[in-house]
């Protein structure tokens, strides 16, 4: 039937008295609405009226009519409403404009109310807020809803607009208030809010039947989706238990192949932990997936273990290990393994020490029987209530045992040393380079090299170089030394066994007279670097010496290195023991205990602590103080979000530049990989508008960590403030760039931060050079063809006399880091299983203060991640098996040495004059073939070999045919003449990858890169992982568990350790130390074969007594920065 071309007639219908006529009339105009609506829309009185006269039977036909032509009339709320009112009449099925454009209003809508509804629960927000008894208690108390759309809105309660999840308020108050008053009913507003009953009844019913279509057809996500921005929790779990429900009816497809429930409970997991921003609703969402999980028969324990770390639950992981520990199978085991490095990777050491109290242990066996006494007392405490633990078998307390030598880190720290030892390929020639090309005796140079041979071997414990180099070792004075031996830490990282007797020489003891300062509190930093985030053992130890120090300098390292190694430990001896050194008011190491006591308190949000600092900050008169009471703060407040907002106010609003550094540090830790857009504009905010350069720095530095798991945005984000006129600005948009895209190659990056390298201002340089080594760690020229041009610039710049030494310092550093671990390391800010890396996180944050003071340099070393595959089998035994990777080898090799060393090696000379010689050798060639066609043409008899010298070197060719000799002469030429002949090496990767095959073999504990993982698998054999292989350890199940196996070898095993001996005088000890090097040479010694060695050696230099401490010569002091902007002229 074809449609009417005016709606003039049937509008008549509407002013009739029969209801039949109406209903007709209704009926036609909305069959044939989208070409009529112009002329409905003079008549929407009348239909409103039949709408809302309760006699008339099609009032729900009357709604639907208005509800399209208020939606072409582009009024979507008024048309959202009578859509409403149309109940079964409007039809969700239907794919029309229409009906899309009206859902989506009405799920806007229910999720707007439902958040009204669902507020944030009382505890959360108890637990989120500071009670400060300090002078900016109250920073934020008079702000009021109306600050929202202001330009300066405090920072605790800025929002996005309401459809936004990333945008929630951390006040319910705010968010209720703002809903309420600017969505009014009507035309003007976003969103109506209706205070109708029967509109809110019929908007539920259109959700529901939303959500069952949805259900049908099997797209949970999309509930769930809805569900989370709505904070409607029981939705969620009533989408799951659905899911799981057609799951049983459908029956179980493959073994292998994982049903819609649990892809729809990772799916929750992975949107709850990397887009909820709000961290109260992913703590209550996080609860209801670790109810749901702990119902089903067979859970996904990994699933739970990332629910029972970010919550804390400590118990939860406890009884978990035991229920798998239980079964007793080869599976289980393996999986109650592979939880435990998992929690080990993810959790803090209290969390991790309180799993191990509550785990299962055998009783130690004492020679001597306790006394009567003792024994009453413990049966009395059994018959009291001491719950009597289930008996354990001597097998399940073995694995206990080895389930606690898992969560202590050891096994772990263990097999990450022995890959790095293994598999370490760094180049000492451009440590050489580097040597050679920075003086010794400036101190800033000596310490650059140091550095950059810290890194380039962290955790190798390959320390060649100090062994081969002691008379370069021997110019550290002073803080070079104590960086020098510091240095020792980040090589053998990690290196538990032989710590103390790698140190001996170094470490203070009370009955040695004389002995540098600097190289004791160097080695007590070296302690702590070695023991990093593992402190259990050395902890007591580092606590002792710092106590018993006397000296600044000692106090300074012990600090550190206590702070390191007891990291998130929430000791509160120790922290006390910090505070009575704070309260000396000692300049030097005043800084160094601030951030000790941060790093002892590390995301425990601890307001005692945090009141102290913030109180003792305004007292003191020192910068240096201040500046490591700020930072200390900014860690106590890792990870917290919301809970420190009332912090970050108080730190901005102070007057005092170093306080306010403080704040914006707190932002980007306690906001770090979020995304949060808040703390984004925040940042931006302060980037432009504070008087301080430094403010201003750290503040788009901190874009970088905030932003780092959306590293594609940050380019974009800092493009204009990477050409600001300010240098500090232009400095902290190059480090936000390093940061958020360490390790990725990432061209956006890297296009920004080239022209960098050319700044005027030698600082700007200097982090233009930093940030390309973190972006091109572990990059090789076939995934970016950009490296071997960077690696060039690096060794041009560090061997540039004229260059400023800002940036050969920095160059130095980028060389370290772009080798990083012997190239086994990448800069890790997320764990392989894509949580935070706390350690990592907190690294790089001390890392950028290496601006001040450069002994923080060293923090860099605890972001560096091995990047291995370590395959176990339910033994904890390294089985000799292989795995496969479908692409091309090259893809992901080692990048060549091969051009460093040229630049070195004598083959230069060689060059030249093979150069030379055939330039004269074609002359002779040309004139001898000319000759030959002259002879050719008269038929001489063959007597021309005797006249000429050339031809006697080219009777070995003669048998070569004319036009072969030929062109591989010409080929000749053109590599010689000619530079831009030779193919370049971009095109010989390309030939090369055109030969290689797709798809190789790889050994167990070899190096696989995060972006190779994706290509990994393992083939059918005897092995198989327990879980999705996502690098570092992965536990195997064993399919021939009788069969005989084959174990690698663990090299580590056989390195031996020397101890150095502490010598008495200085000059003796430089004799034996040149005596074992001449030895050392004389026996060509492997680099790894006396891991400890070069310790052992350098000991004779760095624990010598500086001659010149006293009056002798200083190094040159820097000179002041210039400052170079667009209408100033520099200054003669």
């Amino acid at each position: 039937m074809p449609g009417l071309t005016s709606a003039g007639g049937v509008l008549g219908f509407l002013s009739e008295e029969e209801p039949e006529l109406k209903i007709f009339a209704l009926q036609t105009l909305n069959d044939d609405i989208d070409t009529l609506w112009t002329e409905v829309a003079g008549s929407v009185g009348q239909i409103e009226a039949l709408y809302e006269d309760e006699s008339f039977p099609e009032r729900q036909l009357a709604a639907l009519v208005l509800a399209k032509v208020y939606y072409h009339l582009q009024e979507y709320n008024e048309s959202m409403t009578f859509a409403l009112g149309a109940g079964d009449l409007f039809k969700l099925d239907h794919g029309d404009q229409f009906e899309e454009t009206i859902i989506s209003k009405c799920v806007d809508q229910y999720i707007a109310v439902s958040v009204t509804h669902h507020p944030m629960p009382p505890e959360a927000a108890r637990n989120g807020a500071l009670n400060f008894a300090t002078s900016f208690a109250n920073a934020t108390d008079n702000t009021n809803a109306a600050a929202i759309t202001s330009p300066t809105t405090p920072f605790s309660q800025s929002t996005l607009p309401s459809k936004s999840l990333l945008s929630r308020a951390s006040t319910e108050t705010v968010m209720e208030s703002s809903v309420v008053n600017t969505l009014k009913p009507g035309r003007s507003g976003s969103l109506p809010v209706s205070t109708d009953r029967v509109t809110q009844m019929a908007l539920q019913n259109v959700i529901e039947r939303l959500f069952e279509s949805c259900l049908r057809e099997g797209r949970y996500r999309q509930v769930v989706g809805i569900a989370i921005e709505a904070r409607n929790l029981e939705v969620i779990r009533r989408v799951i238990k659905r899911a799981s429900e057609d799951e049983k009816k459908a029956g179980k497809q493959l073994e292998d192949t994982t049903g819609p429930a649990e892809e729809l409970m990772e799916y929750v997991l992975d949107i709850c932990m990397g887009i909820v921003q709000e961290r109260s609703l992913r703590t209550e969402i996080l609860k209801l997936i670790l109810d749901l999980l702990n119902d089903i028969p067979t859970p996904d324990y990994f699933s739970i273990a990332k629910c029972v770390v970010y919550l804390n639950q400590d118990s939860e992981a406890s009884t978990m290990l035991r229920k798998l520990v239980a079964k007793g199978d080869q599976s289980s085991v393996a999986i109650a393994y592979q939880i435990a490095f998992d929690l080990y990777d993810n959790g803090t050491q209290e969390f991790l020490g309180k799993v191990r109290e509550t785990l299962p242990a055998a009783e130690k066996k004492e020679e001597s029987h306790p006394p009567e006494s003792e024994q009453l007392l413990g049966e009395l405490n059994d018959r009291a209530g001491g719950h009597a633990e289930e008996p354990v078998s001597e097998k399940e307390l073995e694995i206990f045992e080895s389930i606690r030598t898992i969560l202590d880190g050891s096994k772990t720290i263990k097999l990450n040393l022995e890959f790095l030892y293994r598999n370490n390929h760094s180049d000492l020639s451009i440590l050489n380079k580097v040597r050679d090309s920075l003086e010794g005796r400036n101190s800033i140079f000596h310490t650059a090299v140091t550095f950059c041979n810290a890194f380039m071997n962290q955790g190798t414990t390959n320390d060649t170089f100090f062994r081969e180099n002691l008379d370069w070792l021997g110019k550290a004075v002073n803080w070079s030394k104590f960086s020098a031996t510091a240095a020792l830490g980040v090589i053998h990282r990690g290196n538990l066994s032989n710590c103390r007797k790698l140190l001996e020489p170094y470490l203070p003891r009370p009955s040695s007279v004389g002995g540098s300062i600097f190289s004791q509190g160097g080695a007590l930093y070296a302690y702590g670097l070695i023991y990093a985030n593992h402190g259990t053992e050395a902890l007591e130890y580092l606590r002792g010496q710092f106590n018993d120090a006397q000296e600044e300098v000692i106090q300074h390292g012990g600090a550190l290195g206590l702070g390191i190694a007891g990291m998130a430990t929430g000791s509160e001896e120790i922290y006390e023991n910090l505070k009575l050194v704070l309260y000396t008011d000692s300049a030097l190491n005043g800084e160094a205990v601030g951030l000790a006591m941060g790093l002892i308190m590390l995301g425990t949000g601890n307001v005692k602590a945090l009141e102290d600092m913030i109180r003792y900050a305004h007292e003191t008169q020192h910068e240096k103080i201040v500046r490591g009471v700020s930072l200390g703060m900014a860690l106590i407040m890792f990870g917290r979000q919301e809970g420190a907002d009332e912090l970050i106010e108080g730190l901005l609003n102070d007057p005092d530049a170093t306080l306010r550094y403080g704040g914006i540090m707190t932002v980007a830790l306690a906001y770090c990989g979020t995304g949060s857009n808040k703390a984004v504009r925040k940042l931006l905010h302060v980037a432009v508008s504070d008087v301080n350069d430094d403010v201003r720095r750290i503040a788009v530095m901190s874009l970088g960590f905030i932003l780092f798991r959306k590293p594609s945005s940050v380019p974009r984000m800092v493009e204009l403030l990477s050409e600001s006129y300010n240098p500090h600005v232009r400095y902290g948009a190059a480090m936000a760039l390093g940061i958020s895209c360490a390790g990725t190659g990432l061209d956006e990056a890297i296009d920004l931060l080239e022209p960098m390298m050319k700044d005027p201002t030698d600082f700007v340089r200097q982090g233009a050079l930093i940030s390309l080594a973190m972006i091109m760690v572990q990059q090789n020229e076939a995934m970016n063809p950009k490296v071997a041009s960077i690696r060039k610039t690096l060794k041009k710049v560090v061997g540039d006399r004229h260059e400023d030494a800002m940036t050969k310092f920095g160059c130095a550093l980028a060389l370290g880091i772009i080798d990083a671990g012997g190239r086994n390391c990448t800069i890790g800010l997320q764990t392989q299983t894509g949580n935070l890396n706390m350690t990592g996180i907190v690294g790089m944050a001390v890392f950028t203060q290496y601006w001040y003071w450069f002994p923080f340099t060293h923090f860099l070393s605890l972001s560096f991640t091995p990047t291995s595959m370590i395959g176990l089998d339910h033994d904890l035994e390294l089985p000799n098996f292989k795995f496969h990777c479908a692409t091309r080898p090259s893809l992901f090799d080692y990048p060549p040495k091969q051009e460093v060393k040229a630049d070195e090696a004598p083959t230069l000379i060689a060059t030249a004059v093979l150069s030379t010689t055939a330039q004269a050798r074609r002359r002779a060639q040309k004139k001898e073939r000319a000759q030959r066609r002259d002879s050719m043409d008269i038929d001489q008899s063959p007597t021309t070999p005797k006249t000429a010298g050339p031809s006697a070197d080219k009777m070995d060719v003669d048998e070569e045919p004319l036009q072969e000799k030929e062109s591989k002469d010409e080929d000749k030429k053109e590599g010689v003449d000619g530079e831009r002949e030779p193919p370049s090496a971009s095109e010989v990767a390309k030939k090369r990858l055109e030969k290689e095959k797709v798809g190789y073999d790889i050994e167990n504990m070899s190096r696989v890169l995060p972006a190779q993982l994706k290509f990994i698998s393992f083939p059918a054999g005897r092995y198989k992982p327990v879980k999705k292989p996502t690098g570092g350890v992965i536990l195997l199940t064993d399919s021939q568990p009788d069969e005989p196996k084959s174990l690698i070898e663990e090299k580590m095993k056989k390195a031996v350790i020397e101890k150095a001996a502490a010598v008495p005088t200085l000059e003796d000890m430089r004799q034996e130390s040149f005596n074992q090097r001449r030895m050392a040479d004389a026996h060509g010694e492997a680099s790894g074969a006396l891991s400890g060695s070069g310790a052992a050696a350098a000991a004779g230099v760095l624990t010598a007594v500086d001659e010149d401490e006293e009056g002798g010569e200083e190094a040159e002091a820097p000179r002041d920065f210039e400052y170079f902007s667009d209408g100033a002229e520099d200054d003669e």
